[in-house]
């Protein structure tokens, strides 16, 4: 059993790392806070050596990225030799796009061409996952399956590995505990989200520990199934508008959970 890194997903202050200076000012501040592990997503045009730069002046790793689709599909030996630059051996895809969710004819052949992406990725020493959100658990409309089960289950475990995201998890209706027992041995970074459903029924998320995600269950999962991180994410819906203090809330919540 091992206790996993604790890290923050740059995607919840995506808006401060547009440019290498802010990427530069973000990133010490989440070194002042102890953050040592980050995953790249939605950042600014920043050349890969310029972001290696920074990386290593403040001492942080990147254990995983989120990239287009596109340019997995068309740029993708460069994507990869980018990946190289900055240290990171773990290319990931944020979400289906919208034609290849619905049915399992559209689902199959979006699940092979990830397929393709991963045996790329394992050329290189470096493994392809993907992030899940709600739609995934969905029944598909020409038969009994769901996205997730065709990811999961019809997949080569060796190329195709997963980011699960525990709050999507939830308001798709699944434990998360259940589903990272399922993609066991598949899971390098694991996201740590949360979420309440408000007065008028929607969806909203909240710093880590506010809301209905049975977080300590879901570390306790992660220890036991020696996933190696647990990245914080949260979309939007920030603590009083700010990112920042969300993320500083939120990370405090994973340190107590490591006790």
């Amino acid at each position: 059993m091992i206790k996993p890194v604790m890290g923050i997903q740059l995607y919840t202050l995506r808006d401060f790392i547009q440019t290498a200076e802010d990427f530069d000012n973000t990133l010490a501040r989440l070194a002042g806070m102890g953050v040592t592990d980050v995953q790249i997503s939605a950042i600014g045009d920043i050349p890969a050596e310029t972001q290696k730069e920074i990386l290593d002046k403040h001492g942080i790793k990147v254990c995983v990225t989120h990239k287009s689709f596109d340019r997995m599909k068309n740029d993708l030996p460069a994507l990869l030799a980018e990946h190289k630059v900055i240290g990171c051996d773990a290319l990931g895809l944020g979400a289906a796009p919208g034609d290849c969710r619905d049915t399992y004819a559209a689902v199959k052949p979006f699940a092979e061409s990830l397929e393709k992406i991963g045996a790329a990725c394992v050329k290189e020493g470096m493994t392809f996952q993907y992030h899940n959100h709600d739609f995934e658990f969905r029944t598909l409309s020409d038969c009994g399956k769901r996205m997730i089960d065709v990811l999961i289950d019809e997949t080569d475990p060796a190329l195709l590995h997963f980011i699960p995201d525990v709050a999507w998890i939830d308001y798709g209706g699944e434990d998360p505990v259940e589903i990272l027992k399922r993609m066991k041995g598949r899971v390098k970074v694991l996201h740590f989200k949360d979420y309440i459903i408000d007065g008028d029924g929607a969806r909203k998320f909240v710093s880590l520990g506010k809301g209905q995600v049975d977080l300590a269950a879901c570390y306790r999962a992660a220890c036991e199934l020696e996933i190696p991180y647990i990245m914080y994410e949260q979309d939007d819906n920030w603590a009083d508008g700010d990112a920042f203090k969300a993320t500083e809330e939120s990370w405090a919540f994973m340190q107590s959970l490591i006790g």
